[in-house]
């Protein structure tokens, strides 16, 4: 199996949320993850961060925050040159979309929880 160096991005405090649980089986199956929230704490045995700091090299940015809240990050993804952006139900941000094509990033509208589970990550 590859291993696959993600970000996760919208992680919060609250374990149900979609973003949380992709953190847990990203870890789960051996992938190293930076996880990004609104403040930096510790989820889960997981560091949980605010900013971008440190960043390590980057394959996938797995994307759980609605649009209007992508805008203050965008900058960063786009920046880092990960090879793929995943965008989960949701959250597809047609500017962001337009802005990694063009940077040559893979964009998926996909459910990084599928893509886990059925090996298409």
């Amino acid at each position: 199996m590859k291993i696959i160096p993600t970000v996760v991005l919208g992680v919060s405090r609250n374990p149900e949320r979609f973003a949380n649980q992709a953190v847990k089986a990203l870890i789960n199956y051996g992938h190293p993850v930076y996880a990004v929230g609104k403040e930096d704490f510790i989820w889960d045995g997981t560091e949980v961060h605010s900013t971008w700091d440190k960043v390590f090299d980057v394959h996938t940015v797995t994307i759980y925050l609605r649009p209007e809240l992508q805008k203050v990050h965008q900058e960063k993804i786009l920046s880092i040159k990960p090879q793929r952006i995943i965008f989960n139900p949701g959250t597809y941000n047609p500017e962001l979309a337009e802005a990694a094509s063009e940077a040559g990033i893979e964009v998926l509208e996909e459910c990084t929880l599928v893509m886990l589970a059925s090996g298409q990550f």
